[in-house]
């Protein structure tokens, strides 16, 4: 029987601060970013810029972390995505899966280091962004570029890369899994208005030719048609940061636009999101609520992310095996 092919799997993420004294550090490393902060001269300036946002963020912020339990648990469900993911590929590899976190602990050199010695056939970079944008996959890509480097005297594995999974036919249906979960806890579900929020993205990276808008359209459309519900939706965009244009409509004026035309059962649907974290547990569950029913909305619920839901981790399983078949 032949061995099975040795692999190493690096799941990035965005990452998040694990206690209310990371939130500060966890703020400067994402601020320090040349796709988060990029102006002429930023080079100089973006030090000093991301420290001082840093300390004038991290006190609301760190309240933030604190009404959700003192800290993100995007590392937990990231790392329980990765051993179910190396579960599901055991009957073809011999996996080893990490996580590369961009702005926290484990970082992208801290990946690294645990294949380091590994011997792999091959290495496959899967972003935990199913969609691809400059700021997200971009980002970690080209972080995982400036840090990794074949150790001597090893062979240097072929190295196969996921750019995005808008559109897989199990991440779909994982959603679908999801959306229909939590329409069977709400009173009248054909009356829920669906509305679905993705991370929002600056406008000049969309001026820039940055794919994600298109990408998560044709998700929302793709889950709508799998669905196949008969519900009002709405398309909006989360965390805008700054002044400049960012996507829209935005969540806030989406729910207050709702709610004023009558509109008093909502699902909000986090759809670029594959984990809990500060977007979804505060920004939805608690900002987005307070400001719904405040405005009369009388049933408001969140669906849960995919977190280690099967049908995702299937998809997952399905993304690594096509790469590592496919030819370099």
């Amino acid at each position: 029987m032949p061995s099975r092919k040795k692999i190493g799997v690096v799941l990035f993420q965005l990452g998040g601060p694990d206690t209310l004294d990371a939130v500060e550090p966890f703020l400067y490393n994402l601020f320090c970013d040349p796709e988060i902060i990029n102006f002429m001269g930023a080079g100089l300036a973006r030090k000093p810029l991301a420290r001082f946002i840093a300390r004038k963020r991290s006190q609301i912020v760190r309240e933030h972390y604190q009404a959700i339990g003192g800290g993100s648990p995007i590392v937990d469900l990231t790392n329980r995505q990765a051993s179910a993911l190396a579960t599901a590929l055991e009957p073809d590899f011999d996996a080893t899966v990490v996580v590369a976190m961009r702005y926290w602990h484990p970082l992208t050199a801290e990946a690294i280091a645990k294949l380091q010695g590994l011997a792999l056939d091959e290495l496959i970079l899967l972003p935990l962004y199913p969609h691809y944008s400059f700021a997200t996959t971009g980002s970690s890509l080209k972080e995982w570029q400036r840090l990794y480097r074949a150790q001597k005297g090893q062979k240097t594995p072929s190295v196969k890369m996921v750019n995005d999974f808008h559109d897989h036919p199990l991440y779909i249906a994982a959603i679908v899994e999801r959306i229909n979960e939590a329409l069977q806890g709400l009173s009248r579900p054909d009356e829920i208005h669906l509305v679905f929020s993705a991370h929002g993205l600056p406008m000049s990276l969309v001026e820039k030719g940055d794919p994600y808008p298109k990408q998560i359209e044709t998700t929302v459309n793709l889950v709508r048609q799998c669905g196949a519900w008969q519900n009002p939706y709405t398309l909006c965009y989360q965390s805008r940061v700054g002044k400049q244009k960012w996507l829209e409509p935005s969540l806030t004026q989406t729910i207050e636009k709702l709610a004023k035309s009558g509109v008093r059962r909502m699902l909000v649907i986090p759809v670029s999101f594959v984990t809990e974290h500060i977007e979804t547990l505060h920004e939805i569950d608690i900002e987005a609520r307070e400001e719904a029913e405040a405005l009369g909305v009388a049933e408001f619920r969140m669906m849960p992310s995919l977190n280690d839901s099967p049908t995702f981790i299937r998809a997952l399983a399905d993304l690594v095996r096509q790469a590592a078949g496919a030819t370099g």
